[in-house]
């Protein structure tokens, strides 16, 4: 663009490809934003608004925000419906001639937020995409956060359907086809506007390929889908557009489930209202408002992620039913074993948005400390289930992966007690690199063997008060006095004359200072190198984890009910398939 600087056309170049976005360009320690992204963010964020030389007779309206502190900056204008485009420095400034390499790396919106502080650890944070096809509507949702990816078809006829089923997810962002006919309802019962997606993202030949691509199949009927099912146009934008604001391959989304209509209990808006299942139809706050706070004693967040999902679809098959309160009765009568896996599934972490957030690259190096400290409990708690007799239940304890293998991975590379930045150091045990533990040697014995060196100086040119001595600018130095210059050997050679002394250096003490000074930056990228070569491999068990997340949130919930029972006094009722109700 002319009369703009370099870095300024650089910026330039990045907006025009988001212009929806307010694109957070990264400048050293701060995310800055320029012109109209700077005056609509400084009101928004309620920061100054300042301004920066860009080439033109007129400074450019800028305001930034710290880089580490930048998740609660973001958080604030996702919440107030902006989507933000992060742009960061992809070459070390150091190694870059000329202008710094930059690319945005995520847009974070709405539906794709993750972070923790911003979601309800008890609820999915959905997305989802509606298309309207021939004979039916198209619905897909996907939380981000754990992987959870699912479509429906519903008849076109049954627009209540639609409203039952947007009522259930209430999604945080939604995606339609342009044109499509049903906007004003979504929008009414989502309570937010939905944003058009191109078109040829929903043809069915694009969707079917994007989805068989990610999936790495040549069909889907392992879904349950043919090529032409009418879920997949919806589907396949869904995934679409998570690839193109995640920049990520999206390794957590390992599954596409369809939604039945013959296994799940439909239940329309105001019923789901007035039978108060997740919140109270008077708009009260409080846990025991509703019937899903009745019933939840979970000890995890996907355990209640679970059981809330068992209260909004309730089941339909008298059998299916019938396993599921006979599992919940095996746990209700072993209440001491009961409270041992309460205690146990207390120290498991969000397995689901923890595995999710390593397959993003976002994680650091306490993500994996808390994945450890998570399955390090798995061998006890299937332990508990080895007498396990009930259908559910038993089934757990057949299929129960305790991830040994995984624990020991990252036990044997992650420090205990790992710092919160992975561009830092101080993550990486000792023992598990050779050329680590030599760089760590170095930086505690640096100050021992710079010691060393100046006594031996000292004793070889016999002065004294000979010191070593460190600036920013000369590096390590020997200081000698005027008054024993003369002493001084012919291999130091000179780098500082001063009014009362002499500054030298000596190959020796060159050697010493590259290792001392080089050790702390190698330290830190060998470091990184090393964790996120780890979290690739762990990210390579991702099915593995989630299928243990799945089944530890299905226990989690099954002992929610019996502790509801316990607590409550409820009886365990005779489910047939019959249509007579009989209370006693």
């Amino acid at each position: 663009m002319p009369g703009y600087t370099p870095m300024m056309e650089q910026y330039f170049a990045l907006k025009n490809q988001y212009p929806d976005c307010l694109l957070f360009f990264r400048l050293g320690d701060f995310y800055e934003m320029f012109f109209d992204d700077a005056l609509t963010a400084s009101q928004a964020l309620d920061i100054t608004l300042t301004g920066r030389d860009c080439g033109q007779a007129e400074r450019a309206p800028m305001c930034g925000v710290p880089f580490h502190a930048a998740d609660g900056y973001i958080a604030k204008l996702v919440e107030k419906g902006y989507h933000v485009a992060i742009c960061e420095q992809t070459e070390d400034p150091k190694q870059a001639k000329g202008l710094v390499k930059r690319e945005v790396i995520r847009v974070v919106t709405p539906g794709t937020v993750t972070d923790a502080h911003m979601l309800d650890e008890k609820k999915h944070n959905y997305i989802v995409c509606l298309h309207k096809g021939e004979t039916h509507i198209g619905c897909a949702a996907a939380d981000v956060t754990t992987g959870l990816f699912t479509a429906a078809a519903i008849p076109e006829e049954s627009e209540n359907r639609l409203a039952d089923e947007l009522t259930r997810l209430m999604p945080a962002e939604m995606l339609i086809s342009e044109g499509f006919p049903y906007r004003a309802v979504a929008e009414s019962i989502a309570g937010i506007k939905a944003a058009p997606v191109p078109a040829w993202t929903f043809h069915q030949n694009n969707a079917f390929k994007c989805l068989t691509q990610h999936f790495k199949t040549h069909h889907l009927e392992g879904f349950g889908l043919s090529q032409n099912a009418p879920e997949i146009p919806a589907a396949g934008a869904l995934m679409q557009y998570l690839y193109e604001t995640q920049k990520s391959a999206l390794p957590q989304i390992t599954s596409l489930k369809i939604a039945s209509q013959n296994t799940r209990m439909t239940i329309d808006g105001p019923s789901r209202r007035n039978l108060e299942l997740t919140q109270s139809a008077s708009g009260q706050k409080g846990k025991k408002l509703s019937l899903f706070g009745i019933l939840d004693f979970t000890k995890t967040a996907m355990g209640a992620r679970a059981l809330r999902g068992w209260v909004e679809q309730p089941l339909l098959s008298p059998e299916e039913i019938n396993k599921r309160l006979d599992s919940v009765e095996e746990w209700f009568k072993k209440p001491l074993l009961r409270a041992e896996l309460r205690e146990l599934l207390q120290s498991v972490h969000d397995l689901e948005r923890l595995i999710a957030k390593l397959a993003g690259a976002s994680a650091n190096a306490r993500d994996l400390s808390a994945l450890r400290a998570s399955v390090k409990h798995l061998p006890h708690i299937g332990t508990l289930l080895s007498d396990a007799e009930r259908d559910l239940n038993a089934e757990i304890y057949r299929t129960f992966d305790d991830l040994s293998d995984i624990y020991a991975k990252i036990d044997g590379v992650i420090t205990d007690e790992p710092p919160v930045s992975i561009r830092e150091g101080g993550m990486i045990r000792r023992g598990c690199d050779a050329e680590l533990d030599r760089l760590l040697d170095v930086k505690e014995n640096g100050g021992k063997w710079l010691s060393e060196l100046e006594a031996r100086e000292r004793e070889q040119t016999g002065i004294k008060n000979l010191k070593i001595r460190h600036n920013k600018v000369f590096g390590y130095y020997i200081e000698i006095t005027n008054s024993q210059l003369q002493n001084a050997p012919e291999r130091y050679v000179r780098r500082q004359t001063l009014a009362n002394c002499e500054r030298f250096i000596t190959e020796e003490l060159k050697d010493l200072e590259d290792t001392i000074l080089g050790a702390d930056e190698k330290q830190t990228e060998l470091e990184y190198r090393l964790f996120d070569t780890l979290r690739r491999e762990i990210v390579e068990e991702i099915a593995r984890i989630q299928f243990m997340a799945y089944e530890l949130a299905a226990l989690d919930a099954l002992q929610s009910l019996a502790n509801a029972a316990e607590r409550g006094g409820y009886v365990k009722p005779a489910v047939s398939g019959g249509g007579s109700v009989v209370i006693k």
